[in-house]
Protein backbone atom coordinates (compact mmCIF):
# COMPACT_ATOMS: atom_id res chain seq x y z
CA UNK A 1 0.00 0.00 0.00
CA UNK A 2 2.53 2.56 -1.15
CA UNK A 3 1.55 6.22 -0.83
CA UNK A 4 -1.19 5.27 1.64
CA UNK A 5 -1.37 7.49 4.75
CA UNK A 6 -1.01 5.80 8.15
CA UNK A 7 -4.44 6.95 9.36
CA UNK A 8 -7.94 7.58 8.06
CA UNK A 9 -10.71 9.93 9.18
CA UNK A 10 -14.34 8.95 9.48
CA UNK A 11 -17.57 10.31 10.89
CA UNK A 12 -19.06 8.05 13.53
CA UNK A 13 -21.96 7.85 15.98
CA UNK A 14 -21.87 6.44 19.48
CA UNK A 15 -25.57 7.22 19.96
CA UNK A 16 -28.43 8.30 17.72
CA UNK A 17 -28.74 12.01 16.93
CA UNK A 18 -26.72 14.44 14.82
CA UNK A 19 -25.31 15.98 17.99
CA UNK A 20 -23.41 12.72 18.51
CA UNK A 21 -21.59 12.78 15.14
CA UNK A 22 -17.84 13.03 15.68
CA UNK A 23 -14.88 12.97 13.29
CA UNK A 24 -12.32 10.44 14.48
CA UNK A 25 -8.86 9.29 13.36
CA UNK A 26 -8.06 5.59 13.09
CA UNK A 27 -5.15 3.46 11.86
CA UNK A 28 -5.31 2.64 8.16
CA UNK A 29 -6.51 -0.96 7.70
CA UNK A 30 -5.05 -3.52 5.32
CA UNK A 31 -7.45 -5.36 2.99
CA UNK A 32 -7.97 -9.01 3.80
CA UNK A 33 -8.84 -11.80 1.40
CA UNK A 34 -11.59 -10.69 -1.00
CA UNK A 35 -11.44 -7.06 0.19
CA UNK A 36 -10.36 -3.75 -1.32
CA UNK A 37 -9.18 -0.54 0.32
CA UNK A 38 -10.88 2.49 -1.26
CA UNK A 39 -9.93 6.14 -0.92
CA UNK A 40 -13.28 7.94 -0.84
CA UNK A 41 -13.44 11.03 -3.06
CA UNK A 42 -17.10 11.96 -2.63
CA UNK A 43 -20.24 10.74 -0.89
CA UNK A 44 -23.80 11.79 -1.72
CA UNK A 45 -26.47 12.02 0.96
CA UNK A 46 -29.94 10.49 0.92
CA UNK A 47 -32.95 11.27 3.11
CA UNK A 48 -32.45 7.78 4.52
CA UNK A 49 -29.15 9.00 6.01
CA UNK A 50 -31.00 11.60 8.05
CA UNK A 51 -33.39 8.97 9.38
CA UNK A 52 -30.59 6.54 10.14
CA UNK A 53 -28.63 9.19 12.05
CA UNK A 54 -31.70 10.34 13.98
CA UNK A 55 -33.22 6.99 14.98
CA UNK A 56 -31.75 4.11 12.99
CA UNK A 57 -35.10 3.44 11.30
CA UNK A 58 -35.78 0.74 13.87
CA UNK A 59 -32.53 -1.14 13.30
CA UNK A 60 -30.48 -2.28 16.29
CA UNK A 61 -27.66 0.12 17.08
CA UNK A 62 -24.09 -1.12 17.25
CA UNK A 63 -21.57 1.53 18.32
CA UNK A 64 -19.48 2.99 16.87
CA UNK A 65 -21.23 3.30 13.54
CA UNK A 66 -20.55 5.34 10.37
CA UNK A 67 -23.48 6.55 8.21
CA UNK A 68 -23.73 7.00 4.44
CA UNK A 69 -24.26 4.49 1.62
CA UNK A 70 -23.28 6.21 -1.65
CA UNK A 71 -19.68 6.95 -2.54
CA UNK A 72 -17.22 7.28 -5.41
CA UNK A 73 -13.53 6.62 -4.89
CA UNK A 74 -10.31 5.01 -6.03
CA UNK A 75 -8.97 1.57 -5.18
CA UNK A 76 -5.69 1.86 -3.25
CA UNK A 77 -5.00 -1.80 -2.52
CA UNK A 78 -6.57 -5.23 -3.00
CA UNK A 79 -6.52 -8.33 -0.81
CA UNK A 80 -5.72 -11.89 -1.73
CA UNK A 81 -7.98 -13.44 -4.32
CA UNK A 82 -9.36 -10.17 -5.73
CA UNK A 83 -9.39 -10.33 -9.54
CA UNK A 84 -12.01 -7.71 -10.47
CA UNK A 85 -10.02 -4.69 -9.28
CA UNK A 86 -6.53 -3.32 -9.08
CA UNK A 87 -4.98 -0.23 -7.51
CA UNK A 88 -6.03 2.93 -9.34
CA UNK A 89 -9.46 1.74 -10.48
CA UNK A 90 -12.30 4.25 -10.01
CA UNK A 91 -15.34 2.67 -8.36
CA UNK A 92 -18.74 3.45 -6.86
CA UNK A 93 -20.46 1.57 -4.05
CA UNK A 94 -23.49 -0.63 -4.43
CA UNK A 95 -26.30 0.34 -2.04
CA UNK A 96 -27.02 -3.27 -1.06
CA UNK A 97 -24.08 -5.43 -0.03
CA UNK A 98 -24.32 -8.86 -1.57
CA UNK A 99 -27.15 -8.28 -4.08
CA UNK A 100 -25.46 -8.93 -7.41
CA UNK A 101 -28.47 -9.85 -9.60
CA UNK A 102 -31.90 -11.47 -9.59
CA UNK A 103 -34.01 -11.42 -6.44
CA UNK A 104 -32.38 -10.34 -3.16
CA UNK A 105 -31.55 -13.05 -0.67
CA UNK A 106 -32.49 -12.57 3.00
CA UNK A 107 -28.86 -11.86 3.95
CA UNK A 108 -28.29 -8.74 1.80
CA UNK A 109 -28.04 -5.45 3.69
CA UNK A 110 -27.57 -1.77 2.87
CA UNK A 111 -24.38 0.17 3.46
CA UNK A 112 -24.61 2.98 5.99
CA UNK A 113 -26.61 0.85 8.40
CA UNK A 114 -26.42 -1.93 9.22
CA UNK A 115 -23.47 -2.26 6.83
CA UNK A 116 -20.33 -0.07 6.94
CA UNK A 117 -20.80 3.61 6.14
CA UNK A 118 -19.00 5.65 3.49
CA UNK A 119 -18.55 8.99 5.30
CA UNK A 120 -14.84 8.43 5.69
CA UNK A 121 -11.62 9.23 3.84
CA UNK A 122 -10.93 5.51 3.34
CA UNK A 123 -12.87 2.28 3.83
CA UNK A 124 -12.55 -1.46 3.48
CA UNK A 125 -15.15 -3.12 1.28
CA UNK A 126 -15.83 -6.55 -0.07
CA UNK A 127 -14.65 -6.49 -3.68
CA UNK A 128 -18.18 -7.49 -4.80
CA UNK A 129 -19.76 -4.42 -3.19
CA UNK A 130 -18.56 -1.91 -5.81
CA UNK A 131 -18.80 -1.41 -9.54
CA UNK A 132 -16.81 0.64 -12.02
CA UNK A 133 -17.52 4.37 -11.93
CA UNK A 134 -18.75 6.11 -15.11
CA UNK A 135 -15.86 7.40 -17.20
CA UNK A 136 -17.82 10.53 -18.12
CA UNK A 137 -18.63 11.75 -14.58
CA UNK A 138 -16.63 13.41 -11.83
CA UNK A 139 -16.42 11.60 -8.48
CA UNK A 140 -19.00 14.00 -7.01
CA UNK A 141 -21.41 13.24 -9.84
CA UNK A 142 -20.72 9.50 -9.76
CA UNK A 143 -21.41 9.34 -6.02
CA UNK A 144 -25.08 10.23 -6.66
CA UNK A 145 -25.81 7.00 -8.55
CA UNK A 146 -25.89 4.04 -6.08
CA UNK A 147 -29.23 4.86 -4.41
CA UNK A 148 -31.26 7.63 -6.10
CA UNK A 149 -30.33 6.99 -9.73
CA UNK A 150 -30.49 3.21 -9.43
CA UNK A 151 -33.90 3.41 -7.73
CA UNK A 152 -35.33 5.36 -10.67
CA UNK A 153 -33.61 3.05 -13.17
CA UNK A 154 -34.86 -0.08 -11.41
CA UNK A 155 -38.46 1.18 -11.30
CA UNK A 156 -38.66 2.45 -14.86
CA UNK A 157 -36.18 0.38 -16.88
CA UNK A 158 -35.21 -2.82 -15.06
CA UNK A 159 -38.70 -3.64 -13.77
CA UNK A 160 -40.89 -1.29 -15.79
CA UNK A 161 -39.50 -1.84 -19.33
CA UNK A 162 -40.21 1.81 -20.13
CA UNK A 163 -40.87 2.47 -23.83
CA UNK A 164 -40.71 5.57 -25.96
CA UNK A 165 -44.02 7.44 -26.11
CA UNK A 166 -45.22 6.32 -22.68
CA UNK A 167 -46.19 8.80 -19.95
CA UNK A 168 -44.33 8.90 -16.62
CA UNK A 169 -45.84 10.72 -13.64
CA UNK A 170 -43.25 11.77 -11.06
CA UNK A 171 -43.96 13.11 -7.59
CA UNK A 172 -41.64 15.74 -6.16
CA UNK A 173 -38.20 17.04 -7.06
CA UNK A 174 -35.86 14.99 -4.87
CA UNK A 175 -32.98 12.85 -6.07
CA UNK A 176 -35.03 9.87 -7.28
CA UNK A 177 -37.57 12.17 -8.93
CA UNK A 178 -34.99 14.12 -10.92
CA UNK A 179 -33.17 10.98 -12.04
CA UNK A 180 -36.57 9.55 -13.01
CA UNK A 181 -37.18 12.64 -15.12
CA UNK A 182 -33.80 12.39 -16.83
CA UNK A 183 -34.01 8.65 -17.47
CA UNK A 184 -37.59 8.86 -18.77
CA UNK A 185 -36.57 11.58 -21.23
CA UNK A 186 -33.58 9.46 -22.24
CA UNK A 187 -36.01 6.71 -23.24
CA UNK A 188 -38.34 9.02 -25.18
CA UNK A 189 -41.13 9.18 -22.61
CA UNK A 190 -43.45 12.07 -21.79
CA UNK A 191 -42.77 13.31 -18.25
CA UNK A 192 -45.23 14.95 -15.87
CA UNK A 193 -43.88 16.23 -12.54
CA UNK A 194 -46.13 17.14 -9.59
CA UNK A 195 -44.67 19.63 -7.12
CA UNK A 196 -45.99 22.00 -4.49
CA UNK A 197 -43.27 24.57 -5.19
CA UNK A 198 -43.76 26.93 -8.14
CA UNK A 199 -40.03 27.62 -8.34
CA UNK A 200 -39.22 23.93 -8.56
CA UNK A 201 -41.90 23.41 -11.19
CA UNK A 202 -40.08 25.99 -13.29
CA UNK A 203 -36.80 24.17 -12.64
CA UNK A 204 -38.09 20.78 -13.80
CA UNK A 205 -39.46 22.36 -16.96
CA UNK A 206 -36.01 23.84 -17.58
CA UNK A 207 -34.56 20.36 -17.00
CA UNK A 208 -36.80 19.01 -19.75
CA UNK A 209 -40.06 17.90 -18.12
CA UNK A 210 -42.96 17.86 -20.57
CA UNK A 211 -45.40 19.24 -17.97
CA UNK A 212 -45.28 20.39 -14.34
CA UNK A 213 -48.46 20.36 -12.26
CA UNK A 214 -49.26 22.00 -8.92
CA UNK A 215 -49.74 19.61 -6.01
CA UNK A 216 -52.60 21.66 -4.56
CA UNK A 217 -54.51 21.50 -7.85
CA UNK A 218 -56.53 18.64 -9.35
CA UNK A 219 -53.46 17.07 -10.92
CA UNK A 220 -55.27 13.77 -11.57
CA UNK A 221 -57.81 15.51 -13.81
CA UNK A 222 -55.10 17.63 -15.40
CA UNK A 223 -53.01 14.56 -16.19
CA UNK A 224 -55.94 12.80 -17.85
CA UNK A 225 -56.64 15.93 -19.89
CA UNK A 226 -52.99 16.12 -20.99
CA UNK A 227 -53.06 12.45 -22.03
CA UNK A 228 -56.50 12.65 -23.69
CA UNK A 229 -58.04 10.47 -21.01
CA UNK A 230 -55.40 7.76 -21.13
CA UNK A 231 -53.53 8.42 -17.87
CA UNK A 232 -49.93 7.62 -16.88
CA UNK A 233 -48.21 4.39 -17.85
CA UNK A 234 -45.78 4.70 -14.93
CA UNK A 235 -46.01 6.53 -11.61
CA UNK A 236 -43.02 7.09 -9.33
CA UNK A 237 -44.82 7.28 -5.97
CA UNK A 238 -42.44 9.18 -3.70
CA UNK A 239 -44.99 10.65 -1.28
CA UNK A 240 -46.94 7.72 0.11
CA UNK A 241 -49.91 7.93 2.46
CA UNK A 242 -53.12 9.30 0.99
CA UNK A 243 -51.29 10.30 -2.19
CA UNK A 244 -51.21 6.66 -3.31
CA UNK A 245 -54.97 6.58 -3.99
CA UNK A 246 -54.72 9.61 -6.28
CA UNK A 247 -51.77 8.05 -8.06
CA UNK A 248 -53.88 4.94 -8.71
CA UNK A 249 -56.57 7.21 -10.19
CA UNK A 250 -53.95 8.76 -12.48
CA UNK A 251 -52.83 5.43 -13.98
CA UNK A 252 -53.61 4.25 -17.47
CA UNK A 253 -55.03 0.74 -17.99
CA UNK A 254 -52.17 -1.68 -17.44
CA UNK A 255 -50.17 1.07 -15.74
CA UNK A 256 -47.44 0.50 -13.18
CA UNK A 257 -47.28 2.17 -9.75
CA UNK A 258 -43.79 2.07 -8.19
CA UNK A 259 -44.01 2.69 -4.45
CA UNK A 260 -40.70 4.19 -3.34
CA UNK A 261 -41.20 6.94 -0.75
CA UNK A 262 -43.36 7.23 2.35
CA UNK A 263 -42.90 10.87 3.35
CA UNK A 264 -46.63 11.24 4.08
CA UNK A 265 -46.99 7.90 5.82
CA UNK A 266 -46.44 4.18 5.31
CA UNK A 267 -50.12 3.19 5.26
CA UNK A 268 -51.95 2.88 1.92
CA UNK A 269 -55.69 2.84 1.35
CA UNK A 270 -57.34 2.61 -2.05
CA UNK A 271 -60.23 0.85 -3.70
CA UNK A 272 -59.36 -2.49 -5.25
CA UNK A 273 -61.79 -1.96 -8.13
CA UNK A 274 -59.61 0.29 -10.32
CA UNK A 275 -56.65 -2.02 -9.70
CA UNK A 276 -58.67 -5.00 -10.89
CA UNK A 277 -60.45 -3.21 -13.72
CA UNK A 278 -57.27 -1.65 -15.15
CA UNK A 279 -54.99 -4.62 -14.38
CA UNK A 280 -52.67 -2.29 -12.50
CA UNK A 281 -49.17 -3.41 -11.53
CA UNK A 282 -48.30 -2.34 -7.98
CA UNK A 283 -44.62 -2.78 -7.13
CA UNK A 284 -42.42 -1.84 -4.22
CA UNK A 285 -38.97 -0.59 -5.17
CA UNK A 286 -35.99 -0.81 -2.82
CA UNK A 287 -33.07 0.52 -4.90
CA UNK A 288 -31.67 -2.37 -7.02
CA UNK A 289 -28.89 -4.88 -7.63
CA UNK A 290 -25.32 -4.49 -8.88
CA UNK A 291 -25.99 -5.71 -12.41
CA UNK A 292 -28.65 -3.03 -12.88
CA UNK A 293 -26.20 -0.44 -11.55
CA UNK A 294 -23.68 -1.59 -14.13
CA UNK A 295 -26.34 -1.21 -16.86
CA UNK A 296 -27.10 2.29 -15.58
CA UNK A 297 -23.42 3.26 -15.65
CA UNK A 298 -23.14 2.14 -19.27
CA UNK A 299 -26.24 4.13 -20.22
CA UNK A 300 -24.86 7.24 -18.52
CA UNK A 301 -21.52 6.95 -20.30
CA UNK A 302 -23.09 6.40 -23.73
CA UNK A 303 -25.64 9.22 -23.36
CA UNK A 304 -23.52 11.54 -21.18
CA UNK A 305 -26.31 12.06 -18.67
CA UNK A 306 -25.31 14.58 -16.00
CA UNK A 307 -26.74 14.25 -12.46
CA UNK A 308 -28.29 17.33 -10.87
CA UNK A 309 -26.27 18.40 -7.83
CA UNK A 310 -27.77 21.04 -5.54
CA UNK A 311 -24.66 21.70 -3.47
CA UNK A 312 -21.26 20.28 -2.57
CA UNK A 313 -19.81 20.50 0.94
CA UNK A 314 -16.40 19.70 2.36
CA UNK A 315 -16.45 16.70 4.68
CA UNK A 316 -15.72 19.00 7.62
CA UNK A 317 -19.06 20.73 6.88
CA UNK A 318 -21.14 17.56 7.21
CA UNK A 319 -23.52 19.26 9.66
CA UNK A 320 -24.33 22.00 7.13
CA UNK A 321 -24.81 19.39 4.41
CA UNK A 322 -27.29 17.47 6.57
CA UNK A 323 -29.13 20.73 7.38
CA UNK A 324 -29.45 21.43 3.64
CA UNK A 325 -30.74 17.92 3.04
CA UNK A 326 -33.32 18.34 5.81
CA UNK A 327 -34.57 21.63 4.29
CA UNK A 328 -35.11 20.00 0.93
CA UNK A 329 -32.93 20.44 -2.12
CA UNK A 330 -33.41 20.47 -5.88
CA UNK A 331 -30.89 17.77 -6.68
CA UNK A 332 -28.35 15.83 -4.68
CA UNK A 333 -26.24 16.98 -1.74
CA UNK A 334 -22.62 15.79 -1.99
CA UNK A 335 -19.83 15.71 0.57
CA UNK A 336 -16.25 15.66 -0.73
CA UNK A 337 -13.09 14.33 0.91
Amino acid sequence: MTDTPPTLSRWQLNAYGRQHLTLVQEPMPTPGAGQILVQVAAASLNYRDLLMIDNGMGMPFTAPWTPGSDMAGRVLAVGDGVKRWRAGDEVISTFFAGWSDGKPSPDVFPLGGPGPGVLATHMLLDAQWVTAAPATLSPAQASTLPCAALTAWFALIEQGALRAGQTVLIHGTGGVALFGLQLARLHGARTVVVSGDAGKRAQVLALGATHALARDGDWVAELHELTRGQGADHVLELVGGANVERSVQALAPGGRLSVIGVLDGDRMSTSAYPLIRHQTVLQGISVGHRRALEDLVRAIDVNRLTPTIAATYASSDLSAALDHLARGAFGKIVVTF
